[in-house]
């Protein structure tokens, strides 16, 4: 397991998609309460306008690098093996960037030669605080080696997962739960051997606002730590599914507390409201409590 990012630190219960070539669209995604924007240069922008997208991106970043307000900014830009990567990458390492996400990604060698590259910017301009990588699972052969690609930098801070172009290729129905949940478990599953978070695809059914909602809780059962958007009336769904509850946070406290007691005991294990309390379960309550300090945190 490698040293990665303080992924823990990076709160992202919804991640609104904002095309790089609409940036009147900016300031609304900004207002829309969703704890990251990712701004698209991929998929959502058209061969010849690249290039305006990439600068109106630029723009942005560089009017929001002094800004603390909470809000995360990521940037997908086009894949290693495309001609437009390099420039993209040229043009969105900059402070304001928290992390780039890398589509359709295939192989972990993938994101060592973006970690370099990230290295050279990264001194060349002076930024102090890392840029991270989110690695899209998007492909069978990504499928297949998640677990290498999550582990194969320190600057991965999650897997995301990418149903359309999982799914469409092969003709599996983006609707069938049954395809849609094995393929979250196997990417939580990667993530999780390589210690870092795993974050759930966009719902392209806008108006099917039970249908997000159901496969948003399923991944937080899974243990994933938010989903994508796609419109702003997704993101309070996301945002409030990604959510402990009152009764989890103080469930938590009491099982952190209980364990601090049996520490100066040397029990190895301790019931709380009924259930049998170990390690495992007293690690996943300390990091609940701290989901919860940061939500405090950004109000």
């Amino acid at each position: 397991m490698h040293d990665h990012l303080a992924h823990a630190a990076i709160l992202m219960r919804s991640k609104l998609f904002v095309p790089g070539s609409r940036p009147e669209l900016f300031a609304k995604a900004l207002r829309s309460g969703a704890d990251a924007i990712s701004i698209d240069l991929e998929d959502a922008v058209l061969e010849e306008r690249k290039e305006e997208a990439r600068a109106s991106t630029a723009t942005l970043l560089d009017q929001r690098a002094g800004l603390v307000d909470g809000i995360i900014l990521v940037v997908r830009v086009n894949g290693v093996s495309t001609r437009h990567f390099s420039a993209d990458l040229e043009a969105v390492a900059r402070p304001g960037l928290a992390a780039v996400n890398l589509p359709k990604v295939e192989s972990p060698d993938e994101i060592r030669e973006v970690g370099s590259l990230l290295d050279r910017l990264e001194r060349q301009r002076g930024i102090n605080r890392p840029i991270g990588i989110l690695a899209n699972i998007e492909s069978p052969r990504g499928l297949r080696l998640a677990a290498e690609i999550a582990a194969a930098h320190p600057r991965i801070i999650g897997l995301q997962l990418g149903f359309g172009d999982l799914f469409e290729p092969l003709g599996i129905d983006r609707k069938d739960a049954a395809a849609v949940r094995q393929v979250q478990l196997a990417v939580r599953l990667a993530a999780g051997e390589a210690g870092v978070d795993a974050y759930d695809g966009a719902f392209a059914s806008v108006g099917d606002m039970d249908g997000f909602r159901a496969e948003a809780d399923h991944a937080r059962k899974l243990g994933f730590k938010g989903k994508s958007c796609i419109h702003p009336t997704q993101v309070p769904v996301a945002n409030g599914t990604f959510c402990p509850s009152a009764e989890e946070i103080a469930f938590a406290k009491r099982v952190v507390n209980a364990w601090r007691e049996t520490e100066l005991t040397g029990r190895g294990a301790i019931v709380v409201d009924g259930r049998m309390i170990d390690r495992p379960f007293v690690e996943s309550a300390r990091g609940m409590l701290l989901i919860a300090q940061q939500l405090e945190a950004v109000g």
